[in-house]
């Protein structure tokens, strides 16, 4: 997958591995269609980030899925 490319499916992967990778409980509120191609170089940033950690602490999952909430639209 070539995430250097602004598109829907792009942002619906990058959700879905962000979902896996943070073990979110409620799926339902990280739902990629609540993100615009707009905040797609943010969104990539944030899932590149998630990718390199193998685990977070409780405030920087706190921080992360604020990030997200601020980035939805």
């Amino acid at each position: 997958m070539d995430l250097s490319v602004n598109s829907r499916d792009n942002i619906e992967y990058m959700i879905e591995r962000i979902k896996d990778k943070l073990q979110i409980v409620n799926a339902g509120a990280l739902n990629a269609k609540s993100f615009d191609t707009e905040q797609y170089e943010e969104l990539r940033d944030i899932y590149e980030m998630i990718q390199k950690k193998q685990s977070f602490s409780v405030s920087e999952l706190d921080a992360i899925v604020s990030e997200l909430g601020r980035l939805r639209k």
